[in-house]
């Protein structure tokens, strides 16, 4: 049971980053995903530009070391992420340029977003006057 519960912790981890990184193009369907997404970009940023290991990965690790399994050191983007991208592991300077990404990337998708918005809403007030 412990190496089932591992395992979905890594599935959530991996839900949260998807949803840190790209769960702003949620809001274009969904705007009152925004309460969710944006706590969630404060803390994704936060932990990466703070250098923190995020709560869930401790919590795996106890898990699969329940389990009989072994654990790891580090974090979960050096230990399952970096492999894939960068096989030397995770620096600091690459920490803070993931972070710098994911908030730039939200940074542009809330722009366009509200960009969309304020032009959608100025058509229906022009709309409607004339």
């Amino acid at each position: 049971m412990y190496g089932f519960l591992a395992d979905l912790v890594v599935v959530v981890h991996a839900a949260f980053v998807v949803f840190v990184v790209a769960g702003g193009l949620l809001v274009w369907r969904a705007p009152r995903v925004a309460w969710a997404h944006l706590p969630a970009v404060v803390w994704g940023v936060g932990i990466e530009w703070s250098g923190a290991i995020c709560p869930l990965t401790p919590l795996e690790v106890w898990l699969r070391r329940q389990a009989g399994l072994a654990g790891y050191r580090g974090d979960f983007i050096d230990y399952y992420v970096m492999p894939l991208l960068y096989p030397a592991g995770l620096t600091r300077e690459v920490q803070i340029v993931f972070g710098v990404a994911a908030l730039v990337l939200n940074l542009v998708v809330y722009g366009w977003w509200l960009r969309r918005r304020r032009l959608a809403s100025r058509r229906r007030v022009g709309g409607a006057g004339a």
